[in-house]
């Protein structure tokens, strides 16, 4: 099964391509960004940091660092960004949500970012707090993203990037409703917006024409998850909103023992996904690690990406 997945890769990366789509080597190395959690213990902050330091030397555009619902995680969050400030060659954008607190606590926040030397926020609603079934407002604090989106403009000037839904967010009443929560969230003053991760290239092109539609111009960078684990990304895509294609689960069939394999599944379809939204024009990707540097590692470098020289 290996040898033949070596196989399938290098008839991928050398041989005839489908009329319409140049062969990767055709292809300029994409722009790249990644994302990492905060870690919750000792071991896993050495695990985090391995994974830095793994990827520093693909000098991605910028690296984010997330926000646990409800704030759960901001001092974590806040470490992890000042340490990427100070001590590595990374451009850190901290994830800021509205859950759980005043706008003059998420304001205090902010500056604190500012004062570390970050200029770039992650700026999303955020999800409910662990027990809550659906999203409320804080009294006194930011209601929507758009709302801080705004409130951030007010204290400096922060790169900002929101989120989007190829597929809708889930709590969104329609794609329409959604889509315009998205453009209000650009008129407000973000900078980009970085889509929830999807399967289809299909799913997003739609999207991206709906979004110039209606009159979003500024860049939608797709998020892309590799998938090494098939039946938590379709528990976890079940709940977020995102469609599993049926051919996904074939590939993945019959390897729940076969870690190996699964690595080398997750990345021929991740840099195929890659190519194929290339070839129409797309040429910026937010990658979402989950703290597991190889995969990502090696995706990148199948798609042209190298360590920076010095």
């Amino acid at each position: 099964m290996n040898q033949a997945l070596s196989g399938t890769l290098a008839r991928w990366l050398t041989g005839p391509r489908v009329a319409g789509l140049p062969a990767p080597a055709a292809l300029p190395a994409p722009r790249l960004s990644f994302e990492f959690f905060p870690p919750k213990t000792e071991k896993l902050e050495e695990q985090l940091w391995a994974c830095i330091r793994r990827l520093e030397p693909l000098a991605p555009r910028f690296v984010s660092v997330t926000y646990g619902a409800g704030g759960s995680t901001q001092e974590r969050t806040h470490a992890t960004v000042a340490r990427l400030v100070a001590d590595t060659s990374l451009t850190p954008a901290a994830h800021l949500t509205c859950v759980g607190a005043t706008q003059e606590e998420v304001d205090a926040v902010a500056r604190r970012y500012w004062e570390a030397g970050v200029r770039h926020i992650v700026a999303l609603r955020g999800d409910p707090p662990a027990g809550a079934d659906r999203y409320e407002p804080h009294p006194g604090g930011y209601a929507q993203a758009e709302d801080l989106v705004r409130g951030l403009r007010r204290i400096g000037d922060f790169e900002i990037s929101v989120g989007a839904y190829p597929e809708t967010h889930p709590a969104a009443l329609s794609a329409d409703t959604d889509l315009d929560f998205l453009k209000r969230k650009i008129d407000a003053g973000a900078t980009r917006a970085i889509t929830q991760y999807f399967f289809d290239a299909d799913v997003y092109l739609r999207f991206l024409d709906r979004c110039l539609a209606a009159g979003i111009t500024v860049p939608i960078v797709p998020g892309i998850m590799p998938v090494t684990n098939f039946g938590s990304v379709q528990r976890f895509s079940a709940m977020c909103g995102a469609s599993v294609p049926g051919w996904m689960g074939q590939l993945f069939e019959g390897l729940d023992d076969d870690a190996e394999t699964r690595r080398m599944v997750a990345a021929v379809v991740a840099a195929e996904q890659v190519r194929l939204l290339q070839a129409n024009g797309v040429d910026e990707f937010h990658f979402y690690t989950l703290n597991r540097p190889d995969l990502t590692y090696a995706i990148a470098h199948i798609l042209g990406a190298r360590p920076k020289a010095g």
